[in-house]
């Protein structure tokens, strides 16, 4: 048996980063998707009702907005695969509830560290948001930061990464690289 790979998708703001991971998870039997989105407001209920749109039943879903690695562990066995939704939210969460920070909080390094033996196959979504101007004020550039170190942790981990352009996907690292 192969070990549990670990998938990384990236792009910016409606890139097609979800679609491409929803393809990825697709092949699998047993699917779960791992909401890390709150519905804090109208806008972002209705980003969170287009996505359950989007994937319908084909996917179990579990919510957590901070614990990522407490919810690994928790995936029930006979799980092929988990599509983790994404990560610059969860790390937009932890901002909100733990204040800004210039290092990494400790989620970060307890997730990172689960990423390392995962209980299936895992499909992660983030959003590359250093790519565009840096940002006037203090606390959305360490949002920034955060994020930057947080994705280059994931993909150094990850088995394949993608990045997603115009509904596009480039790959980075795995297959016919």
């Amino acid at each position: 048996m192969n070990s549990p790979k670990v998938i990384l998708v990236t792009g910016g703001s409606r890139s097609g980063k979800t679609a491409h991971a929803l393809g990825i998870a697709e092949p699998y039997t047993t699917r779960i998707y791992l909401a890390t989105a709150e519905a804090i407001d109208s806008e972002m209920k209705d980003r969170i009702a287009r996505h359950q749109a989007e994937r319908g039943d084909r996917f179990q879903t579990l919510e957590e907005p901070v614990d990522l690695a407490g919810a690994l562990q928790q995936i029930p066995e006979g799980t092929d695969v988990v599509l983790i939704d994404c990560m610059t939210v969860w790390l937009g969460n932890l901002v909100h509830k733990k204040g800004v920070q210039s290092e990494p909080y400790p989620e970060v390094r307890e997730f990172i560290q689960a990423l390392e033996k995962p209980p299936c196959d895992v499909v992660i979504v983030t959003n590359e948001v250093g790519s565009g101007i840096i940002p006037h004020e203090a606390m959305t550039r360490a949002y920034s930061d955060l994020a930057g170190w947080l994705n280059q942790d994931i993909a150094n981990i990850a088995n394949e990464v993608y990045l997603v352009v115009c509904g596009l996907p480039l790959t980075l690292k795995g297959p016919g690289k």
